[in-house]
C-alpha cells in the first residue's frame, strides 16, 4: 500500500505556483535581452513593439481557446502540453535569426503560455474547498511576481557568460523537469493514489454541497448568455491592464486577498459575501493612484502607489478565482480563459492609448500621465461595480449552471 502524502493539494498548489515562475521567466527572456538584440539586429523600438504585440495578440486569443480545451482533455494531460509546448518554443527561440522569426518563435510563446491560467483555475477548482481557494488562487498567481523578479538573475547571467541563444534555451529546460514532478504528483482527488482519505471526504463534500445540477457540457455561447460569465470577464478585464502601469510585485496583496475571503467564510458569511468584499476593498483602494498627481513628496507617491498596488492584487485574485466559485468543473478553464482574453485585448489598448496619450501630452509641455493615472484609478472602480451587479444569484442558480455565490 502506498504511504499518503499529507496536505496533498497544497503540494499541488506549490506545483502550479512552479508553472507559473517558468512561464514568467520564459515570456521574460526577451524583454531583459532586448537592449542587446536590438543593437545585434538593428531593431527600431517599432520593431521590437511588434513583437511585444505578436506575444499578446497569441495570448490573449489563447486564453479562450486553450481553456475550452482544457475543460475538455483535463487539467493532468491539458498543463503537460501546455508547459511542454511553451518549453519547446522558448528552446527554439535560439535558433531565431532575425526579426521575421522572432515575431513567429513570440506567437508561438504566446499561444502555448495561454493556458496556464485557465489550467491552474482548473486544478485549483477541483483540488480545493471554497473557504481555501482564494488562498491557493493567491499562490499561484503570486508565481508571476517571483518569476518577474528572479528572471533577470538567470537570464543575464547566462548571456554574459554565453551569449543570448543559451539564455533562451536554458530556462526552456525549466519546464522540462517540472513536467517530471508534475506527472508524478497530478491526478483528479478521486483517482489519486496517495491522498488521505479525509482529505478526498473534504474535497468530495464541498462538490457535494457545490448547489450545482449534472448538465451537459456548457457551450460558449451557453456560458455568454449568464450575467456571471460577464461579471468573471469584467473583474480581469477591468483590472489586468492596470497591473502593467502600477505593478511589477504585488504578492502580499495578492495573499491578503485570498487568506482575507477565506477567513471570512469560515466565520460563516457566504461565499458571495467573502469574495465581495475583497472586490470592494480592491476597487476602491485602487483610486489612491489618483492622489499621486497632486503631490511631489516621494514618501507619499510611494506610499500610495504601493497601498493602490496591494488593493488591485487583492481584487485581482478574486477575479481570478471567480470561474471555480461559480461554474462546474467542465466550464471553470473555459471561463477562465474568457476572462484572461478580455484582460489580453484590453491591455493591447492600454498600450496603444497609453503611449498615445502621453506622446501628445508631452507635446504640450503639461504632465503626460496626469490623465492616465486618473484613468488607471478609477477602471479598476467601475469594474467593482459592475462585479457586483453581474455577480449575483439569477435563474441560472436556481436550475443549477452556476454555484450559489
Amino acid at each position: 500500500m502506498r504511504r499518503t502524502i499529507p496536505a496533498l493539494r497544497w503540494w499541488i498548489g506549490a506545483a502550479l505556483f512552479a508553472s507559473t515562475i517558468i512561464n514568467y521567466i520564459d515570456r521574460q527572456t526577451l524583454s531583459l535581452l532586448a537592449p542587446f538584440l536590438k543593437v545585434e539586429y538593428r531593431w527600431s523600438n517599432t520593431d521590437y513593439a511588434y513583437l511585444v504585440i505578436a506575444f499578446r495578440f497569441a495570448y490573449s486569443i489563447g486564453q479562450t481557446i486553450l481553456g475550452r480545451l482544457i475543460d475538455r482533455i483535463g487539467t493532468r494531460r491539458g498543463l503537460t502540453i501546455t508547459v511542454a509546448a511553451y518549453s519547446l518554443v522558448s528552446i527554439l527561440t535560439s535558433l531565431a535569426n532575425g526579426f521575421y522569426s522572432f515575431g513567429f518563435f513570440r506567437f508561438l510563446l504566446g499561444a502555448a503560455e495561454s493556458a496556464n491560467w485557465p489550467a491552474a483555475t482548473k486544478a485549483v477548482s477541483e483540488w480545493f474547498p471554497k473557504h481555501e481557494r482564494g488562498l491557493a488562487t493567491a499562490l499561484f498567481d503570486s508565481g508571476s511576481s517571483v518569476g518577474g523578479a528572479i528572471a533577470p538573475f538567470i537570464v543575464l547571467w547566462i548571456y554574459f557568460r554565453w551569449g543570448w541563444r543559451p539564455s533562451f534555451a536554458v530556462p526552456g529546460c525549466l519546464g522540462v523537469l517540472w513536467l517530471v514532478v508534475w506527472q508524478w504528483l497530478y491526478y483528479p482527488p478521486a483517482l489519486h493514489p496517495r491522498i488521505s482519505d479525509a482529505e478526498r471526504q473534504m474535497i468530495a463534500s464541498d462538490r457535494a454541497d457545490s448547489g450545482l445540477v449534472c448538465n451537459p457540457r456548457l457551450r460558449w455561447r451557453d456560458l455568454l448568455a449568464l450575467p456571471q460569465t460577464w461579471g468573471v470577464i469584467v473583474a480581469k478585464t477591468f483590472t489586468d491592464p492596470v497591473w502593467f502601469f502600477v505593478a511589477d510585485a504585488a504578492d502580499l496583496g495578492n495573499f491578503f486577498g485570498g487568506g482575507v475571503s477565506g477567513h471570512l467564510i469560515k466565520q460563516g458569511w457566504s461565499l458571495g459575501e467573502a469574495r465581495k468584499a475583497v472586490v470592494v476593498f480592491g476597487g476602491i483602494g485602487v483610486t489612491l493612484l489618483i492622489p499621486t498627481i497632486f503631490t511631489t513628496n516621494l514618501f507619499l507617491i510611494t506610499a500610495l502607489f504601493a497601498l493602490s498596488t496591494f488593493c488591485y492584487a487583492s481584487f485581482s485574485t478574486i477575479a481570478n478565482v471567480l470561474p471555480s466559485d461559480l461554474y462546474p468543473g467542465e466550464a471553470v478553464a473555459t471561463v477562465s480563459g474568457l476572462s484572461g482574453t478580455g484582460a489580453g485585448l484590453a491591455t493591447i489598448v492600454a498600450f496603444y492609448l497609453i503611449g498615445h496619450y502621453s506622446d501628445r501630452r508631452q507635446a504640450t509641455t503639461t504632465h503626460a500621465f496626469d490623465p492616465i493615472v486618473v484613468v488607471a484609478g478609477l477602471v479598476p472602480l467601475a469594474g467593482m461595480i459592475l462585479v457586483l451587479l453581474l455577480v449575483r444569484n439569477t435563474e441560472a442558480t436556481r436550475r443549477g449552471l452556476v454555484r450559489r455565490i
